[in-house]
């Protein structure tokens, strides 16, 4: 709140021009209009005492006056939040049901006990993953809303003009959901009790119910994430379907600097963010249940068999082929004979409104997207680790930095630092870090109450042996797969900044400022928006894909003990043994079910 109070200042401009000029364009900014300007709002009482008076009025139910329009912050602030909570409702019933269709073949596959029929994929989800909401926004406005009519485009009048928008922000976070959903699902339905209920004749929609139940308290801080993040992050759709939602007026606000607006807003987000954060907490604690304080808990993440490596390869080396296909060609050519030009064997992704060839304008961005996203996204897995192994500490910081939205960050970055390439890598990395810390705890907090962690410590292990050699290792595959699917998040983040116009300016070939300026002929020319975003998905198609063949069977122990404690080497004067056959092992993650549970039916 305080950053926020001290917006105008950062942005080394006169706060009373910013406010006058929102005012009226047309108004003289003559000195006695300026002195006018700050003797109203008291400007020359400087940050503390203007942020001191709105917190004054807001004990006693007062959130002051609008600087630009004159009229009560309170009323408007709680009809927007109304406004993005009911679409927050409908993103999270589409993201909902786009996990669960994820997500479907895997649960049903392992509940029948055929999990090895399960095939890789994911590529569909992935490409739908990488996709910009706000341009799914803007597909979905011209085709369906303008093109076809079915529903309503612009506006919010009724539960039809909810449609489209949630579509746009559930469908991304629902695929994002059902991947991770999907990582977690082969733990719990290989699980010794899986395996005895299948013995014993369980019917396999019970058998599902009760994998579900113990793979959603993994995914339920991740989904009080979402909750915000679809709340006050929904800038840019609401922009394109004209919604009066609170993102939208948060970024009105500060681009017009009106503070008593922008830092009630903020704080809306802030307790929104406090409280879906701590109902997850909860819902997570009531599903695990005793076993969580007993220490019965069983891991979910149990070796599995490598994924194959294709196509990982397969779509590397066409990102690889069509960003050095681009490369020798000028980005920066203009030829206004040849505007909107369809793909042809001279321009093999067409041509821009200005003339520009598009494959060379992807592949001179994809070096500063790509190159600053893999930046973001290392420094975000390193410092979610280290932040989610102290939940106490990191928890109440990530609900705090998950309530402020990147446009804001953005807005404060660009305050601080000024405009450049990396700021939108600045203010990304401000806030991409908490979804991986939340994973990370709430992973921990699962791993620490299980079976074998009590027995590895009974056998003498020390803490740091059980964070290092335990606790770690069943961690960090899923969270680093986590921060993989999220890669393309990133690029997507940066890209929606360019598109607001907070990252890098014309003429730069950066992939967002791509989808702003060719946005606008999305119906004349969609080859100048689909080619980005064709990259975009493939680039989240290779994420994924990576991700799956990152799960990697662990290899077992040469001696280990049954905690994962070392055994103590054997004294030289032990005669050695006779030498044996080595035993042929069973698959790691389907143990084989005890015959007599199958042949002899189940005692009363």
């Amino acid at each position: 709140m305080c950053g926020i109070g001290l917006l105008p200042w950062l942005s080394r401009t006169d706060p009373a021009l910013t406010v006058l000029k929102a005012r009226s364009t047309e108004q003289d900014s003559s000195p006695e209009a300026l002195a006018a300007v700050r003797d109203e709002l008291g400007l020359d009482e400087g940050p503390p005492a203007l942020l001191a008076r709105w917190l004054g009025g807001l004990l006693h139910g007062d959130a002051g006056r609008s600087w630009i329009s004159g009229t009560d912050v309170l009323p408007s602030v709680t009809e927007a939040l109304g406004v993005s909570l009911l679409l927050m409702a409908g993103s999270l019933a589409v993201a909902a049901g786009t996990a669960a269709a994820v997500s479907a073949r895997t649960l049903w596959l392992g509940s029948r006990r055929r999990l090895g029929e399960r095939t890789p994929g994911g590529t569909a989800t992935a490409a739908l993953a990488a996709l910009p909401e706000f341009l799914i926004a803007a597909v979905l406005a011209s085709v369906i809303g303008v093109q076809l009519g079915w529903l309503p485009a612009l506006g919010w009048y009724g539960p039809q003009w909810m449609v489209l928008p949630s579509l746009a922000l559930g469908l991304p976070a629902g695929a994002l959901l059902g991947r991770m959903l999907d990582d977690l699902l082969p733990g719990a339905l290989t699980a010794p009790w899986a395996v005895a209920a299948a013995a014993r004749g369980i019917p396999p929609h019970a058998v599902a119910r009760h994998a579900l139940r113990s793979c959603v308290p993994g995914l339920l801080p991740n989904l009080g994430l979402f909750v915000v993040g679809l709340t006050g992050g929904s800038v840019a759709v609401e922009q394109i379907f004209d919604i009066p939602g609170l993102g939208r007026l948060t970024l009105r606000a500060a681009l017009a600097q009106d503070l008593p607006v922008l830092q009630t807003g903020t704080l809306s987000l802030v307790l929104l963010a406090a409280a879906a954060g701590t109902l997850a907490r909860l819902c997570a604690r009531l599903l695990i249940g005793p076993a969580l304080r007993d220490g019965a808990l069983l891991s979910l993440h149990r070796p599995a068999p490598p994924a194959p490596r294709t196509p990982p390869l397969l779509y590397g080396t066409l990102l690889v082929v069509v960003i050095g296909v681009g490369l020798p060609r000028d980005p920066l050519a203009l030829n206004t004979g040849a505007r909107l030009q369809a793909p042809s064997p001279t321009h093999p992704f067409g041509t821009d409104a200005l003339g520009r060839d598009i494959l060379a304008r992807i592949s001179h961005g994809a070096l500063t997207t790509l190159g600053i996203a893999l930046a973001v996204s290392a420094a975000a897995l390193v410092t979610g680790v280290l932040l989610g192994l102290l939940p106490r500490l990191s928890g109440p910081v990530v609900d705090t930095v998950n309530a402020v939205p990147p446009v804001l960050a953005g807005l404060l970055v660009t305050g601080v630092a000024g405009s450049g390439p990396w700021t939108p890598a600045l203010a990304v990395a401000a806030v991409a870090w908490s979804p991986l810390a939340t994973h990370v705890s709430a992973l921990l907090q699962q791993e620490r109450a299980a079976t074998y962690l009590a027995a590895t410590r009974s056998l003498g292990a020390g803490p740091r042996y059980v964070l290092t050699r335990v606790l770690l290792p069943a961690v960090l595959p899923p969270v680093t797969r986590h921060a993989l699917l999220r890669l393309p998040g990133i690029a997507l983040s940066l890209a929606a900044l360019g598109f607001l116009g907070l990252g890098t300016q014309p003429p730069s070939p950066e992939w967002g400022l791509l989808l702003a300026e060719n946005q606008p002929y999305v119906e004349r020319a969609p080859w100048a928006v689909l080619a980005p975003a064709a990259v975009l998905a493939l680039l989240g198609a290779l994420a994924v894909t990576a991700a799956s063949a990152a799960r990697r069977g662990s290899p077992r122990p040469k001696a280990v003990g049954a905690a994962g404690v070392p055994r103590p080497k054997k004294e030289a004067s032990q005669p050695p043994a006779a030498p044996a056959k080595p035993p042929t092992e069973p698959a790691p993650s389907v143990p084989e079910p005890p015959r007599t549970s199958v042949l002899t039916p189940p005692a009363d």
